[in-house]
């Protein structure tokens, strides 16, 4: 990253009313990653907290059927139920050190708001999150857990009531009350600094990593919706390049394969719209893949080919999200069985190693599943 960029991406397109509040914030990270107070506190909630590290789990079946080694790493079995419990106690503590009252936070698959519903308590901080009409109807779970967690749900009625209308009511939001409030964002999309604070926090997947395999694996592989999840677990290896990365997307909502450059939620990136400009409607049966954009890292390792993006359709992750479960005893949440659909259906050599990245636990998913 340079100037806010990731090469041609990422940036600051936003409201006058914001800029001031995004330069204090970048001022306010800088210098909370190099405070000790501030790293001991982190690194003991991720412990305590959040039960980390997760463990890398050696899927025999997978192996088998890929014909090479297959691990899972475990994001599932973080508190909350996913890798968002990762960030958002990182960004619930910058906020506190900021001086901040109270977090804002967007969520599509409620996995993001309950993990920022959970951060704000143990951080003493209150909680509101926006999240669409239809992605509130498919997880009602997760609204449950929000609620019960003392946050204040808000419905989004607008457009397609799913994660781009509540990213959207979230920045709205936040314009309104920028000195108290603290915008908790969950993916690594938006105005600089968010997707290098994203990625800062959720590299902790990929640290560790790093530190549970005696050899480097061969391919890391894991979904992309906004992209948190798996640029957490590609980063600390992006010098390694021996290991291939592998994003895979929903085919209903596929914005590097199919995408062009834009600028939505505050930054520049691949996003889906028409020759009139206006976003396009996405659909994926994981309400957490269905957005209409990337992240500007994403977008940038695209474009130098340090990655490699690839789409399924809602029926694989369907056959994969049943698959796992029957055959490893593992319910994965039906974003990450995207990229386990993948992986079940390439061809690897003998000696490799892939790590897939469980970035969640289905039982949020078992209405919806039920449902198709």
């Amino acid at each position: 990253m340079k100037n806010g960029y990731f090469g041609y991406y990422g940036g600051r397109f936003v409201p006058e009313t914001l800029i001031e509040p995004l330069n204090d914030l970048l001022i306010n990270y800088k210098k909370l990653k190099k405070l000790p107070r501030f790293q001991s506190e982190l690194k003991k909630l991720l412990a305590d907290f959040a039960g980390r590290p997760t463990p890398l789990f050696k899927s025999e079946s997978l192996s088998v059927r890929a014909g090479c080694d297959v691990y899972l790493k475990r994001e599932d079995l973080a508190h909350t139920g996913s890798h968002k419990i990762n960030n958002a106690v990182g960004q619930a503590l910058v906020a506190r050190f900021s001086g901040k009252k109270k977090i804002i936070a967007e969520t599509g698959a409620g996995q993001h708001g309950v993990a920022a519903a959970a951060a704000a308590v143990i951080t003493g901080l209150k909680c509101r999150v926006f999240m669409g009409e239809v992605d509130i109807c498919r997880q009602q779970e997760n609204v449950r857990r929000m609620k019960l967690l003392g946050a204040e749900v808000i419905p989004v009625k607008e457009g397609t009531r799913t994660l781009r209308e509540a990213v959207s009511a979230a920045i709205r939001s936040w314009v309104s009350s920028p000195r108290d409030s603290y915008y908790l964002l969950g993916s690594c999309v938006g105005p600089h600094p968010y997707p290098l604070m994203v990625r800062d926090f959720q590299s902790v997947i990929g640290r560790e990593v790093k530190k549970q395999l005696s050899s480097a694996p061969t391919h890391l592989v894991a979904c992309v919706g906004g992209g948190s999840n798996s640029i957490g677990l590609f980063y600390p290896f992006f010098n390694d390049k021996n290991v291939k990365f592998t994003g895979v997307e929903a085919g209903g909502a596929a914005s590097l394969k199919n995408g062009r450059v834009g600028v939505l939620h505050g930054s520049r990136s691949y996003l889906l719209y028409g020759s009139g400009g206006q976003i396009k409607d996405t659909h994926s049966v994981a309400p957490g893949l269905d957005y209409c954009g990337v992240g500007p890292e994403h977008s940038y390792y695209k474009d130098t080919r340090r990655a490699d993006y690839f789409t399924v359709s809602d029926s694989g992750a369907l056959k994969a999200f049943r698959w796992l479960s029957k055959n490893e005893g593992i319910i994965p949440a039906l974003e990450s069985s995207h990229a386990l659909w993948w992986v079940m259906n390439n061809k690897f050599k003998k000696g490799d190693r892939i790590v897939v990245c469980l970035s969640g636990r289905g039982d949020k998913d078992l209405d919806v599943v039920k449902k198709v």
